[in-house]
């Protein structure tokens, strides 16, 4: 619960809004059935007054309902969009601050589900059902005490339906919370699959085996239709055992206002009320077997966000800045992904001083990415310390650290948009002359040769460049960052041997004293670096 009032910031306007006007609402059913009851005993002659006058009040009454309802339609239009992308950055930006643990558990996919389906419900929770809920609340006590003022054996003959109702709540809530779990986990899975082979289609083509992911599909979407099924069938059967409750209750509420009728105890007014009032009594509870199904949902998607914001978050006090650049080191560090998994590294030291260019070298699984990684603090040493220095201080490698670095990762990182959006994350402050100048050093001069230039769209992951053209203008991206060392890992793996050679002359010359850390496989890095670091999959390493 308090992790939920902490998501309703932001939302508790809307919801507010909804429920004031959910219990004006039912003020003006209550004064509805008031006016029904005394414009048909004026009708018989029971009440004294003016049919005119009365039928003015029921109108007012029904104008003043029509107007709540179009109030309640411009509240969820205006501000319900507002409310779900409030709590939908938030969820966000907490998981682009957490930390990174190199071996995520969740997939992208069923990630992405959450952020969007489970963010949607527990929005829809908060600005509408709880609103909701409140008005149901004040309609059942308003609509018990109005009856039991007409009749109070009446009204807690009525009520004896909430202790079957609250044992069938307690049946239901448990037994609909296991299975709406089992429909969304099944639900992400099938958003997995539509995910990764979508963006992995040419290498499904390429194997021939786009049947076997439809097949695979076939199977997650066979398992959500039966957990629906399911749940639809135990919906269905609770929700027949609450009509009989309900239709019991109207009958007896039908042949006592009769009896009472004939006996001469109320008037036709009153039992045309009694009947209203039973209505709006047991229209909470047949309410309430709607809002259940919700409020499963909600504390479904609650618990699967409240994962989501589990991971802790990144330091982000204020960066430590080496103005005159630094050097890294690393002492004794021992690293691996899991407790008890393999070892990636055990006991490794070396030291990159500053101004220097080292290449590291080794096998597969050597360890070379995660070294990278344990540099940009986006991974912490099981044992040992990585560090920053220069000649008056030393700094352990954090978050804060990170302003010292400049990171170009292996593969395509270009995100869609066109080629300037992408330089500009490397610096949004970049003029377009130190973007020419950066594309120039990175060797991605054809840029400025292609139709559009700088405004050129590239598609997701670079489509419609090659790999080395993406490869080259990530570089620039990460050259137009202000960082005394560079990390490249593999990032010249898709270049020609000319194109890689002319880079590297750039990268080295490019700015004295910087140090510079390349995980590379090409012998031609080499002839650029002044020092070699070999590692194994042991982690043992030599230095020359």
């Amino acid at each position: 619960m308090g992790w939920l009032w902490c998501s309703s910031r932001g939302l508790r306007l809307q919801a507010v809004l909804n429920a004031c006007i959910g219990i004006a609402g039912v003020c003006l059913d209550f004064a509805f059935i008031y006016a029904t009851k005394y414009t048909i005993d004026i009708a018989t002659d029971r009440a004294e007054g003016s049919l005119r006058t009365a039928a003015y009040i029921l109108v007012a009454i029904m104008v003043s309902k029509i107007t709540l309802g179009f109030a309640r339609k411009w509240v969820s239009a205006l501000l319900g969009v507002r409310s779900l992308n409030i709590l939908q950055k938030r969820i966000f930006a907490h998981l682009l601050r957490s930390e990174w643990n190199g071996q995520e558990d969740r997939h992208s996919g069923d990630t992405l589900n959450r952020m969007e389906q489970d963010v949607r419900d527990l929005t829809s929770c908060i600005t509408e059902t709880v609103p909701a809920l409140l008005e149901v609340s004040f309609r059942l006590v308003g609509a018990f005490f109005y009856l039991f003022s007409m009749d109070s054996r009446l009204a807690c003959l009525i009520v004896c339906i909430v202790p079957f109702f609250l044992i069938l709540s307690k049946v239901y809530v448990s037994r609909m919370r296991a299975i709406t779990r089992d429909i969304r986990t099944t639900e992400s899975r099938v958003q997995s699959i539509l995910q990764e082979s979508i963006q992995h289609r040419a290498i499904l083509k390429t194997l021939e085996r786009v049947g076997t992911m439809i097949d695979k599909l076939t199977l997650s979407q066979d398992e959500l239709r039966r957990h629906v099924r399911h749940r639809a069938v135990f919906s269905s059967a609770s929700s027949t055992l609450l009509s009989i409750g309900f239709g019991s209750g109207y009958l007896v509420t039908f042949l006592w206002g009769v009896n009472s009728l004939q006996s001469g105890a109320i008037t036709y007014g009153m039992m045309i009320s009694f009947i209203q009032l039973v209505g709006q009594i047991q229209g909470p509870f047949r309410d309430m077997t709607r809002f259940i199904p919700i409020l499963i949902n909600t504390l479904t998607a609650s618990e699967r966000l409240m994962e989501l914001e589990d991971v802790p978050l990144e330091d982000d006090a204020d960066p430590v800045l080496f103005e005159e650049g630094a050097g890294v080191r690393l002492t004794d560090v021992s690293f691996r992904y899991k407790e008890g998994g393999r070892a990636i590294l055990s006991h490794f030291s070396c030291d990159f001083p500053k101004g220097t260019a080292t290449a590291i070298l080794g096998e597969t699984g050597a360890g070379k990415t995660t070294l990278i990684r344990l540099v940009l603090a986006l991974l912490r040493p099981t044992e040992g310390t990585v560090e920053m220095y220069d000649g008056n201080r030393t700094e352990k490698v954090s978050p804060r650290t990170r302003v010292n670095l400049v990171y170009v990762p292996q593969g395509n990182t270009l995100f869609s948009g066109t080629i300037r959006e992408n330089l500009l994350l490397g610096n949004p402050d970049a003029t377009e002359e130190e973007m020419r100048h950066a594309l120039e050093a990175a060797c991605a001069g054809f840029v400025m040769d292609r139709p559009g230039g700088l405004d050129a769209i590239c598609g997701e992951l670079g489509a419609g460049l090659s790999e080395g053209q993406a490869q080259r203008i990530a570089i620039a991206r990460a050259l137009l960052r202000r960082g005394s060392v560079l990390l490249l890992d593999e990032a010249t793996s898709a270049l020609d041997m000319q194109t890689e050679k002319q880079l590297l002359g750039n990268l080295t010359a490019r700015e004295v004293g910087q140090t510079v850390i390349c995980v590379t496989h090409r012998p031609a890095v080499i002839e650029y670096c002044t020092q070699v670091v070999e590692m194994k999959r042991v982690a043992l390493h030599s230095q020359r």
